[in-house]
């Protein structure tokens, strides 16, 4: 094995320089790190890393001549992250970061409010349990920057790998939403996943001519999911499924829509897209989506375009799957993987789901398009997150967790996550979009497509993706305790215990407490 290694390395050289890479130190001592010193590399030579599976037309993973890959051999990560597709396919493959590394990595993986509960204990002990964490820009970043390491210090540090085809790679608006707080001064972790809510639903139902025909004659309009489609068509194309099921006439599944409106952040998530398309968002400061803030402004809940989106919220709500208001995005999954609704807003990568017949019975019936619009716009909220390194690790560990973070959020390991059996997700990468082989993939019926079932909701994602389209929620440091006051009064408002005005404005008076406004 060692020596497939080997000529796998000396084969992938770049230019005309040859160098035996990850063939130091095998000693299994964490403290080997000496037997590689910055006065031994060459930093102005790139040497292929000896990692197996890469990939012609992407920027493969370097490091400076004389990078010893091995000298944290022995030393043992552990890794916290949400319980996920990417965070899975990641497990599944970690032997190949270890056999070049000889870096032992657990992966501990749990719903996200366990593992925010688990970081913040983390930090306020200033332990170094964790060095790996998947840092949620809402939940995790936004209020612990200052515990994750600044990554410039290994970026800038010649004698380490770099990060492969630079910062410039990831998705621009990804980068700055996962890895920065406030200002561009300080990178604190790299894009790793990409969630993004779009509409999913049933082309058997939304194709079948006679369905279709009686629609548009009772109606009026074209009931395909699209651009086109607004929040209002919505509730009327659900209200009348609904209507047309328990008449026996459409047959094949029970509910016309289902929503993630459990008390919880899906909640937030699911309304926040109805928010922002009709024209509202949480606070007055800008740019509060992106870089984020640690002075979000009053609050805006108290507005007209917040009160009309809940009210429209509400009926879209009422009408739903009698289950909608017990769902999380995992439970909507698993109704609309069972044929229970034909459509509902839904994180795109649930496609890798969906599309496998193994799990789901309307694989190979699902269409992807961008959520309805409201009076503004189409929004579609990211879901994103990166990988952040503690700043309470030991110095050995940060340097081995640096290593990690450049093999898992590479390129190549983008990749091989997409292509994982474990469902994967869709690369941070502008690189991987770019394969011919990726973008046949988003084509329904080819082999691509069969092959990486994730790729077939990126049409969709792709313009949800647009700066026109996208919805980044408030980055700040009492997002968690405002995210709270959220989801408790809309589910209050789903409960008829208060009207969409009274939680808008309830929403509006405590948030402004905790934000000192």
């Amino acid at each position: 094995m060692k020596s497939k290694r080997l000529t796998l390395a000396a084969s992938a050289v770049l230019g005309t320089t040859l160098l035996v890479a990850g063939c130091g130190n095998t000693s299994g001592n964490a403290s080997s790190g000496s037997n590689t010193t910055s006065s031994k590399v060459d930093a102005s030579q790139q040497i292929a890393a000896p990692f197996q599976g890469a990939v012609a037309g992407l920027p493969q993973i370097t490091a400076p001549k004389g990078f010893n890959w091995k000298q944290y051999s022995g030393t043992t990560l552990n890794m916290i992250t949400e319980n996920t597709p990417p965070s899975s396919a990641l497990a599944e493959n970690i032997k190949e970061f270890e056999d070049v590394t000889g870096i032992t990595v657990n992966i501990e993986q749990a719903d996200l409010s366990t593992v925010a509960q688990k970081v913040a204990l983390d930090f306020q002990a200033k332990s170094d349990k964790y060095q790996l964490i998947y840092a949620d820009p809402y939940q995790m970043l936004a209020k612990y920057s200052y515990d994750y390491l600044d990554l410039n210090q290994f970026i800038n540090d010649k004698s380490l790998p770099p990060v492969p085809g630079g910062l410039s790679d990831f998705i621009q608006s990804q980068l700055m939403v996962d890895g920065y707080m406030g200002t561009k001064d300080h990178l604190y972790a790299l894009p790793y996943d990409t969630p993004t809510m779009v509409l999913v639903y049933r082309k058997d139902i939304f194709d079948n001519p006679k369905y279709k025909s009686l629609f548009q004659k009772e109606n009026g309009f074209d009931w395909t999911p699209g651009p086109n489609l607004t929040w209002e068509k919505y509730l009327t194309i659900e209200k009348w499924i609904n209507k047309e099921v328990k008449a026996g006439v459409i047959t094949g599944v029970q509910y016309g829509a289902g929503e993630q409106a459990k008390e919880y952040d899906s909640l937030q998530c699911d309304f926040s897209d109805v928010l922002a398309a009709y024209g509202g968002d949480y606070f007055s400061a800008p740019n509060l989506g992106s870089i984020g803030t640690t002075t979000p402004g009053k609050s805006l809940m108290d507005s007209k375009q917040a009160i009309a989106a809940a009210t429209i919220y509400k009926q879209i709500v009422d009408n739903a799957a009698p289950g909608s208001t017990s769902w999380d995005w995992n439970g909507l999954g698993e109704a609309f993987a069972a044929g229970d609704v034909a459509m509902a807003p839904e994180w795109h990568e649930f496609a890798s789901t969906f599309e496998n017949p193994s799990k789901s019975k309307v694989a190979g019936n699902v269409g992807y398009a961008i959520l309805p619009k409201g009076p503004v716009r189409s929004a579609n909220i990211f879901g994103g997150t990166g990988l952040a390194i503690s700043k309470y690790a030991t110095p050995e560990q940060q340097k081995a967790a640096w290593l990690f973070e450049v093999w898992a959020t590479s390129p190549q390991a983008q990749y091989m996550i997409l292509k994982s059996k474990d469902g994967g997700e869709t690369p941070t990468r502008t690189s991987v979009y770019n394969l011919p082989e990726i973008q046949k993939g988003m084509t329904p019926g080819t082999p691509e497509s069969k092959a990486m079932p994730n790729l077939l909701s990126m049409n969709a994602t792709l313009q949800a993706w647009k700066a026109q389209n996208v919805y980044m929620r408030p980055k700040i440091p009492q997002w968690p305790q405002v995210d709270n006051i959220v989801f408790t009064q809309l589910s209050d408002m789903l409960a008829n215990k208060q009207t969409p005005a009274q939680a808008m404005q309830n929403i509006a008076t405590q948030s402004n407490q905790v934000t000192g406004n």
